[in-house]
């Protein structure tokens, strides 16, 4: 248990950080999950037509969604 005024040590922060790591992957999982449950189909054949983009592609729209997450993320905090 940390004193009261004393600034919590290195490991007690790591542990907050996996926490939070935690939280924010449990988030993405049920993000993740709408579509599938609510549009089985549609959500299908998107994912079929995504397979049959060239890697170039898959690439640039990954890096965007890295960038767009990061840029709302720093935004957000």
């Amino acid at each position: 248990m940390s004193q009261p005024g004393k600034k919590p040590g290195f490991f007690a922060s790591v542990g907050t950080m996996w926490q939070e790591l935690g939280i924010a992957i449990c988030l993405m999982l049920v993000l993740e999950g709408v579509l599938p449950f609510l549009y089985p189909r549609r959500w299908r054949g998107a994912i079929t037509q995504l397979a049959q983009l060239p890697d170039r592609q898959l690439r640039l729209m990954g890096l965007t969604s890295m960038l767009l997450g990061t840029a709302l993320l720093y935004l957000l905090h």
